[in-house]
């Protein structure tokens, strides 16, 4: 339930979290559930009720002084217990925070050795890491301590109470009103009484630490989820494209109408779209488009002009502040997030894959397909004879973020899982911006395959790759400065035909 709940949060939740402090908290938390419900079940009842029959026994059969003391030795018991360990439970807060703290540190160092290398720093490394270290043991240290004045204090009551009905049981045999073996009984029924005690004193010390490590684990649970369903949204739904688009389709492909007669409307507009991260800090402004179906809407721009921005909404990653984004005609607010999705592919500017086999990461794009639409997805991304050349084929383990291969391998597999999906709207994120020029024209050439006949936004900072867009959108500051195909921007003769002549020259 958590990691669904976890999968359920907003990208900015994920874009803040600490990966390795926050798998600590749920690794405490989960631990602290299995505890609970050992103690609640198997260990409470028991103890409580032997406590109850032995204070029942001492105050029919003897004495009531008896049962005074025992009852007076417990109230002083409980009363400690409940106050040292709550005053306990700081420090094991604190342990926690510093051990998850430590952690995310660990985490961080490790998913990021190729710049601890670049620059030499293991040891600096090293010292961060102990330096954690140092406080969670310094902590620790104070938790153990406290324990220990916890235990002692404990075993102080319970020998007070002990000294007690001893000094009563022997008083009562030197009177006369007791035989040596009610003394002898009444010694066995106190330490009767007080292993059990002992051991609730325990119990009650291990619950409150169970609940003191699933709080973070709550806190995790209570995070609410900043893009959510509205109640009783429907699925996204597509319906056949009506003739006039099927013929300004055809018409600029060269094709037949009949042929684009039988693909599904999944036009996406942008509708006076305004959204920033940071409320003193606006992304984007009054931002409106449309990108027909089956055409292609290319995105261009500095960076921080708001262009990666355009992918994140339309994925619904966050909710626009004004105006409206719709897809075949239905506002994404009013649709569920998993059919909106699920409508989308995207080959992003830096494809991260699973430490799996590349028939895992292939397939990911469709979820329990078969080895035979495996392959002739990577065919189509021309990656299968690569593939098939490696010892292990498919089975090929592609290392933690897919490491193991190179900036094309990657690409051409993020490529082959979006054709696997085969979904009706296409984003190209900055796809091949970090290749270099063979491996760029090589995956862009596989780009517009993929493009053909479907609804594509191309977000590039390269011109080159977006000259075949039906229209391109100039960005600057959040805003449309321009916009037309490429021919007509480089006529108008500002922003975008300067953007071009200037990386020509640098080509």
């Amino acid at each position: 339930e958590v990691f669904r709940h976890l999968h359920a949060l907003s990208l900015r939740f994920h874009l803040e979290r600490q990966t390795g402090g926050m798998t600590r908290d749920i690794e405490r938390g989960t631990r602290a559930v299995h505890s609970l419900i050992s103690y609640s079940l198997y260990s409470i009842i028991p103890p409580l009720i032997e406590v109850t029959l032995v204070l029942t026994l001492l105050a029919v059969k003897f004495d009531i002084w008896f049962a005074g003391i025992t009852i007076i030795a417990l109230v002083f018991y409980i009363t400690f217990t409940v106050t040292v360990t709550e005053w306990r439970s700081k420090f094991r807060k604190e342990m926690n925070e510093l051990d998850s703290a430590a952690h995310s540190r660990a985490i961080d160092s490790l998913l990021n050795y190729e710049t601890v290398k670049y620059f030499n720093n293991e040891e600096f490394e090293a010292q961060r890491y102990d330096e954690n270290l140092i406080r969670y043991r310094r902590a620790a240290v104070k938790s153990q301590t406290t324990l220990s004045l916890l235990n002692t204090g404990q075993q102080l009551i319970i020998a007070a109470g002990l000294v007690a009905m001893l000094w009563r049981a022997t008083q009562g045999v030197v009177d006369g009103r007791m035989t040596l073996g009610d003394l002898v009984m009444v010694n066995a029924f106190m330490i009767q009484l007080y292993i059990p005690l002992g051991f609730l004193g325990v119990l009650y010390r291990e619950i409150k630490q169970s609940l003191t490590d699933l709080a973070k684990m709550f806190n995790l649970m209570e995070k609410e989820r900043e893009v959510a369903d509205q109640p009783g949204a429907q699925p996204l739904a597509f319906s056949p494209v009506q003739l006039p688009l099927a013929r300004s389709l055809a018409e600029g492909r060269g094709e037949s109408v009949a042929e684009f007669a039988r693909l599904f409307d999944s036009t996406v507009r942008f509708e006076n779209v305004s959204f920033a991260y940071d409320p003193a800090r606006p992304i984007l402004k009054n931002v409106s488009f449309e990108i027909p179906s089956g055409k292609t809407v290319a995105g261009v721009g500095s960076s921080g002009a708001g262009k990666s921005t355009l992918a994140r909404l339309l994925f619904r990653f966050y909710d626009v502040q004004q105006g409206r984004i719709t897809v075949a005609g239905q506002d994404i607010k009013q649709v569920t997030q998993a059919s909106v999705r699920q409508a989308i592919g995207i080959v992003p500017q830096d494809t991260v894959l699973f430490n799996d086999t590349v028939e895992y990461n292939i397939a990911y794009g469709q979820p329990g397909a078969g080895r035979a639409a495996v392959e002739e997805a990577a065919r189509s991304a021309r990656i299968h004879d690569f593939i098939s050349s490696t010892p292990a084929g498919y089975g090929t383990m592609v290392g933690e973020r897919g490491l193991k291969l190179s900036g094309g391998e990657k690409q051409r597999v993020a490529i082959a899982r979006t054709l696997l999906k085969n979904p009706p709207i296409m984003i190209f994120d900055e796809a091949t911006s970090a290749l270099d020029s063979a491996n760029e024209r090589a995956i862009q050439s596989e780009l517009r395959s993929i493009a053909e006949n479907k609804t594509t936004l191309v977000i590039a900072h390269r011109l080159s790759t977006v000259v075949d867009a039906h229209e391109i959108l100039v960005m600057e500051a959040g805003q449309i400065i321009e916009r037309g195909t490429h021919a007509a921007l480089l006529a108008l003769g500002q922003r975008y035909a300067a953007m071009w002549a200037l990386q020509q020259s640098s080509e």
